[in-house]
């Protein structure tokens, strides 16, 4: 009597490549998918570094304008009126004001100037007081990056949007508010508006 012993079958040649090519296919798409979740991390990383630079500018506008002031300065050629905002066709900071140092004694009182660089920077220049010496230059620092366009509107005594300060030489030392408008780089448009010495 001869015993007959059971033959192993294994997997054969195609099975093999069947299977293969099953896990290369779910590698391929496991791999584009860990891309497109990578893609998107980073395009988020982007969209909120921008938009905590957009609200830190803000911030430091809003509490620049807050602590503003009507001393008018004294400067190489005179006075200078406590509150300067130029339209943008004209030559000099945008805007260019008086403020006193904030309750918490951080900031000593100093002229401020705001400005838009060929760039595409918002720049903030900062003298070292109120009154400037001869010949002096101010600080120059970027606080935001990647700006198109900076319009500056300022409200006045009769609630009339205006361009530029003084409006007229009977305005006030500093309009009442002041309506900030951004066009971004990446398109987007902000419009801001900030009271004045509050």
């Amino acid at each position: 009597m001869t015993c007959a012993t059971p033959r192993r079958r294994g997997f054969t040649l195609i099975e093999l490549l069947t299977a293969l090519l099953i896990l290369s296919l779910l590698a391929v798409m496991s791999w584009r998918g860990l891309g497109a979740v990578l893609d998107t991390r980073e395009r988020v990383v982007g969209e909120t570094e921008k938009w905590q630079s957009v609200a830190a500018f803000c911030s430091r506008f809003e509490r620049d304008l807050g602590m503003a002031a009507p001393r008018p300065v004294r400067r190489d050629g005179g006075q200078a009126p406590p509150w300067v905002a130029r339209p943008a066709n004209q030559t000099g900071p945008r805007l260019e004001l008086s403020r006193f140092a904030s309750s918490e004694g951080v900031d000593a009182p100093r002229r401020v100037a705001y400005t838009l660089n060929e760039d595409r920077q918002i720049e903030l220049w900062l003298w070292s007081g109120l009154d400037a010496a001869p010949g002096e230059q101010p600080q120059r620092h970027a606080v935001l990056d990647g700006v198109d366009s900076l319009e500056l509107d300022y409200l006045d005594g009769t609630q009339a949007w205006v361009s530029s300060w003084p409006a007229a030489p009977t305005s006030a030392a500093m309009p009442r508010a002041v309506r900030l408008q951004l066009v971004l780089s990446s398109g987007e448009r902000v419009v801001r508006v900030f009271a004045v010495g509050t």
